[in-house]
C-alpha cells in the first residue's frame, strides 16, 4: 500500500479524463502556448524550413510543459497551505504525482526533440529548460530567481539561429533583448502574487523587494528590451520602431501612473510592453542572426 498524495482532498479519486484536464491546466497553458508561439514564429521568420520550425515548436512545448508541470509539483503543498484552491493540484483536480510523472515524461521528450536541431542549438535549449527547472527546484527563493528566466529567455534566439544550415548565432543585441523579456516576464509574473508567497516563505528576488518597488521596476528591462530591439539592427530605425517604441513607452508610463487604483494595472501594462517587445523580435527576421 501506497500514502494517498499528501495534498489531494479526501475522497477525490480523478479518473482519465479528469487527470488530463487536471495536467492541462496544470501546466501553465498561457505561459507554454506564448513561449511556443514565439519560438515557432521566430524560426519561421529567421527562415528555417517546415520540418525545421515543427521541430523547434515540438522541442520548446515539451520543454514549457515540463517546467509548468515541475512547478505545481514542487508547489503543490505551499498552494494547498496559502488556500490556492484555483491551483489544480490543490484544488483536488490532479494528483501532485500524476504532475510529476507529466514533468519528468515532457523532460524525457524535450532532449531528442531539442537535440533534433543540432547538438549545439539542443544543448542550449536544454539548458535554458533546466535553469527553469532549477527556478522550480528552488532558485525562486533566493536572490538569483530573476537568472533562470534570463537563462531560459536569452538562449531561444540561439536555438533558433543555430538550427539553421551553418549553424549562425545570433546577435548579441536579440540574445541580451530575450534575457530582458525574460527578466521583466518575471517581476511581472510574480507581482500579483507577493504577499501570498511571502507567507508562505518564499522570497526571490522580486518578494525581497516588496511590490512597490517591483511595481516600479517592472517596465525597466522590458523598456531596455525594446530599446535594444529598436536600435540594435544596423541602420537607423524605421517607423515601426519609432512607433513601437512610443508604444511600450506610453505603457510603462501608464502602469506607473495607474498603479494606485489597482494593483493589476502594472501587471498588465507589462503585458504589453512584453507583447510589444515579442512582435519586434519576430520583425528582426534575419537581422537577428550576426
Amino acid at each position: 500500500m501506497t500514502d494517498p498524495d499528501p495534498v489531494a482532498p479526501a475522497g477525490v479519486r480523478a479518473g482519465p479524463g479528469r487527470t488530463a484536464a487536471g495536467l492541462a491546466r496544470a501546466c501553465h497553458p498561457g505561459p507554454t502556448v506564448a513561449v511556443t508561439a514565439l519560438v515557432t514564429a521566430l524560426a519561421v521568420a529567421t527562415g528555417r524550413d517546415a520540418a525545421g520550425c515543427v521541430l523547434a515548436g515540438a522541442a520548446v512545448l515539451a520543454g514549457q510543459l515540463s517546467i509548468g508541470w515541475c512547478n505545481d509539483a514542487v508547489d503543490a503543498e505551499r498552494d494547498a497551505a496559502a488556500g490556492r484552491a484555483g491551483k489544480p493540484v490543490a484544488g483536488g483536480a490532479v494528483s501532485a504525482r500524476a504532475v510529476r510523472i507529466a514533468a519528468l515524461v515532457a523532460l524525457a521528450c524535450c532532449v531528442p526533440l531539442s537535440l533534433a536541431s543540432g547538438w549545439l542549438a539542443g544543448a542550449l535549449h536544454l539548458a535554458g529548460v533546466l535553469a527553469a527547472w532549477g527556478y522550480d527546484l528552488g532558485l525562486k527563493a533566493t536572490l538569483l530567481s530573476w537568472a533562470p528566466y534570463a537563462v531560459g529567455f536569452g538562449v531561444l534566439p540561439a536555438f533558433v539561429t543555430l538550427g539553421l544550415p551553418g549553424e549562425p548565432w545570433p546577435a548579441w543585441w536579440a540574445v541580451l533583448a530575450a534575457a530582458l523579456l525574460g527578466v521583466g516576464a518575471h517581476l511581472a509574473n510574480v507581482l500579483p502574487d507577493i504577499a501570498g508567497d511571502l507567507r508562505t516563505g518564499v522570497r526571490g528576488w522580486p518578494q525581497r523587494m516588496g511590490a512597490a518597488r517591483v511595481r516600479l521596476l517592472v517596465p525597466v528591462p522590458l523598456l531596455a528590451a525594446t530599446c535594444l530591439l529598436v536600435f540594435g539592427p544596423a541602420g537607423a530605425p524605421g517607423v515601426a520602431g519609432w512607433v513601437a517604441l512610443a508604444a511600450a513607452s506610453a505603457l510603462a508610463a501608464a502602469g506607473l501612473l495607474l498603479a494606485a487604483r489597482s494593483s493589476r494595472v502594472p501587471f498588465v501594462t507589462a503585458v504589453g510592453v512584453a507583447a510589444v517587445d515579442v512582435i519586434l523580435l519576430v520583425g528582426g527576421g534575419t537581422s537577428l542572426i550576426a
